[in-house]
């Protein structure tokens, strides 16, 4: 189904890039595009009443958050926008959640009702081709903003739509689809698997090639540590700082040499991730560039908070797809991650790592985990607080999977939009970088040229 929101209205903006190149983004009106009737329903009475999930503790967090994903694709596909709407509806077929929308009750009790509303479509093109743009060099923050459908109270209502899609074509045949979502009824794994299931569908699939499986068709998940909890809805309530925002490319020379070295000094050890890598330079890096101005911050905490996927731990099923991330935290001192051997570092954060098992899952007679947090640094405020570094990875979520029907995109971007604490999101697919690209916003504009010069210094030593 499709039915018109509003009136018709076409928005037309125009954006200019070096002063060079001059782009008009024209944009149809907004569409409800709802479930697909299939041909067997046509004669089916529905069924009485609506079905009402309860979330999980993995949901409530970061309900009503926004989050925006871009997929950027070069080749062209026939009628892209007409394309994806029609294999959207009838993904939601699969996803009923999706096309529901938020209820909050009692006590601030947060329910999806599988109301089949449907959620908000726009079709829209651009004047010029993506090679114009720059969108595989350093990204447009303003253009970024105009290749997806923000939410018009700048947050998620009940009444808005759990989902919001724009499909943008380039005159050069290559399109954007952009994305943003109410992290309520999904995390970044669970709307790339959605993506691809649009995918499937698009290119004559008859259903999602992974069967989808929401908190609603599966036993109760365990509970979320309290203080993982109280953290991670303080990084959305606490007021945001407008850190600068770059475009970063961490080589793969360096990421190669780093587990390389690693390898060769922990042989009975697991081997070092690209994730670990390129976190412990982006932490060190940092964290010196943060130092180079006060000498007195070396004793102080530096505190890294990293999100972790964790449905193996918790025994989600294949094919779950609403929240099943934690957090956790490891609180050196300034002075231990800026002078340590970069090799140490990975250390400190493969130890972090390998605790989260124990938020979950405690040997018989001991408490489990908090994810690294204290009570006390969250009551100071330490963990968001300048000091601290927040890294996401969407190195293997799964938004470079989807599949239109021309192919997997060339690169993976996302919003980074001023945050309470400084953050990054790392390892975004992206075909036309050679290193891991990385989008943050982690540094005030006085410690933006020490933290590239460590970057760079460090990169040439590989």
């Amino acid at each position: 189904m499709a039915a018109r929101m509003s009136h018709a209205l076409t928005h037309c903006t125009q954006l200019t890039r070096r002063d060079m190149v001059r782009m008009a983004v024209t944009k149809s009106s907004p569409l409800l595009v709802g479930p697909a009737i299939e041909p067997d329903q046509r004669t089916t009475p529905p069924a009485a009443g609506v079905r009402t999930i309860d979330v999980s503790s993995f949901d409530k967090p970061l309900a009503f958050s926004p989050f925006t994903s871009f997929a950027i694709f070069t080749q062209a596909i026939r009628e892209p926008a007409e394309t994806i709407r029609k294999a959207l509806s009838r993904a939601l077929v699969h996803y009923p959640p999706i096309a529901g929308r938020a209820v909050v009750g009692a006590g601030d009790e947060i329910r999806i009702a599988c109301t089949g509303e449907g959620v908000e479509f726009v079709a829209a093109r651009a004047s010029c081709a993506l090679a114009d743009v720059g969108l595989f060099d350093q990204p447009f923050a303003a253009l970024l903003r105009e290749l997806a459908v923000d939410y018009a109270a700048g947050h998620c209502r009940e009444a808005d739509p759990l989902l919001l899609m724009q499909v943008t074509v380039f005159s050069c045949g290559g399109f954007v689809v952009g994305t943003t979502w109410n992290h309520v009824v999904a995390d970044g794994t669970g709307i790339a698997q959605f993506l691809q299931g649009v995918g499937d569908l698009a290119r004559g699939l008859p259903r999602p090639s992974v069967p989808p499986v929401c908190c609603g068709d599966t036993p109760p998940l365990p509970e979320l540590p309290p203080l993982v909890t109280a953290l991670e809805k303080g990084v959305v309530s606490q007021e945001h700082k407008d850190f600068v925002y770059l475009d970063i490319t961490v080589p793969s020379s360096c990421i190669d040499r780093i587990k390389a070295e690693y390898r060769a000094g922990n042989p009975d050890d697991e081997a070092c991730t690209v994730f670990e890598a390129v976190t412990a330079v982006l932490w060190q890096c940092r964290t010196r560039a943060v130092m180079s101005d006060d000498s007195g911050a070396a004793d102080t905490p530096a505190p890294l908070i990293f999100a972790a996927n964790v449905r193996k731990h918790v025994g989600a099923m294949d094919g779950y797809y609403s929240n099943c991330i934690t957090s956790q935290v490891v609180a050196p001192t300034s002075r231990v991650v800026a002078d340590s051997d970069i090799n140490d570092v990975v250390r400190i954060i493969k130890r972090a790592k390998k605790q989260i098992l124990a938020q979950f899952i405690a040997p018989a007679g001991e408490e489990k985990g908090d994810g690294g947090v204290s009570a006390e640094q969250l009551a100071d405020g330490a963990l968001f607080g300048y000091s601290s570094f927040y890294v996401l990875s969407w190195r293997n979520l799964g938004f470079g999977e989807a599949d239109f029907g021309g192919g997997t995109p060339a690169r993976v971007m996302c919003h980074v939009d001023p945050s309470s604490a400084p953050s990054c999101v790392a390892c975004l697919p992206c075909a036309t970088k050679d290193g891991a690209s990385v989008l943050s916003r982690c540094v005030k504009e006085e410690h933006v040229d020490a933290f590239v010069a460590e970057l760079a210094k460090f990169s040439s030593k590989f």
